[in-house]
């Protein structure tokens, strides 16, 4: 999709700090940190959001969590813990509309999130 952001930092056309890159997904890092480490890992397929996903998606959405415990690991919080947010529309607080998956650790992290 030419206008979506995430689109066009998977293609090259925006600049990301990649830490990540595959055929299936890419992770880079988040611009507006919340924690020391916060990725966002993206697929490279087009989806808006998680309801727009199809059974054909269930195994992509395993790769992505897959890659975050990996991340996490490769970035030494897997002990000390690590979480995983998909936000899903505005309300939600999803601003880019291609799903992706953050990862934040390297802080004590509240629940309820704000």
């Amino acid at each position: 999709m030419s206008d979506c952001l995430f689109c066009q930092i998977i293609e090259g056309r925006i600049p990301a700090a990649m830490v990540h890159q595959d055929d299936t997904l890419v992770a880079f890092r988040d611009i507006n940190p919340q924690a020391p480490l916060h990725l966002l890992i993206v697929p490279r397929k087009h989806i808006a959001s998680l309801n727009d996903l199809s059974p054909e998606d269930d195994a992509l959405i395993g790769v992505l969590m897959r890659r975050a415990a990996a991340l996490a690991r490769a970035h030494g919080y897997e002990e000390r813990g690590y979480r995983t947010v998909f936000n899903t529309n505005r309300e939600a607080g999803q601003t880019v509309f291609h799903i992706h998956l953050h990862l934040l650790a390297g802080r004590s992290l509240a629940w309820p999130p704000g």
